[in-house]
């Protein structure tokens, strides 16, 4: 079984890069951000204070967040509702970066990543992939890049539905919510390879980790 993590900051391109390696490896991307933006977005939408620890324990487990397959690309669902497209909304970061920081939701949602990886080869992209998800993984790399250049790259993917200015604090308050947290913050782990990928392209970084899990290294 083959298990590989990218961990790193928001809008270093993590998501990017797990699935072109997926697709390179022939293996299943794991999106566990993913995860926490459809229990977020539900919780909003569901009227929960995200920042309410018990409201947030007690919405999970109510919520069954699951993810699926579909032409190789992962779907996610909440309560059997397909809302993929609907937390790629920039609202959503905040709200999913306010409930992951409680140990009840980590907890909750890392056991069923881990399953999911128990059963397949998989890539995972996270915060806490490889420091905590996945501790054992075959292969752990850390993704960043200057913070103004992420944000310009979120301001691209957005198309400038939110001001850059906007996005930059957004990105800057995560970055800080994520490394502050209790429970599995944001860290390179010991064994992880570090990639900045601030002047480099998706495209170098994937072809990077493909070339050190195709070497064994």
């Amino acid at each position: 079984m083959i298990n590989i993590t990218i961990d790193g900051p928001s809008g270093a391109g993590k998501s990017t890069v797990a699935k072109a390696v997926a697709k390179k490896l022939g293996i299943l991307y794991l999106d566990t951000g993913a995860m926490y933006r459809a229990l977020a977005y539900s919780a909003v939408k569901s009227g929960i204070d995200v920042e309410d620890e018990r409201a947030a324990e007690l919405f999970l487990k109510r919520t069954a967040i699951s993810v699926g397959y579909e032409n190789g690309e992962q779907r996610v669902y909440a309560n059997g509702t397909d809302v993929t497209a609907e937390i790629r909304a920039h609202a959503v970061s905040k709200a999913a970066s306010d409930i992951s920081k409680h140990p009840s939701v980590r907890i909750g949602l890392s056991g069923l990543q881990r399953e999911i990886a128990r059963s397949a080869d998989v890539i995972l992209d996270g915060r806490d992939a490889g420091t905590y998800v996945l501790p054992d993984a075959n292969y752990k790399f850390f993704l960043t890049a200057d913070v103004t250049e992420r944000a310009k790259r979120r301001y691209a993917d957005l198309k400038g539905a939110e001001p850059f200015e906007k996005i930059l604090e957004d990105i800057e308050r995560r970055d800080s919510n994520d490394s502050k947290r209790k429970l599995a913050p944001l860290k390179k782990a010991p064994d992880a390879r570090l990639i900045d990928s601030t002047k480099m392209s998706a495209a170098e970084v994937s072809d990077f980790i493909v070339s050190v899990v195709r070497g064994g290294a």
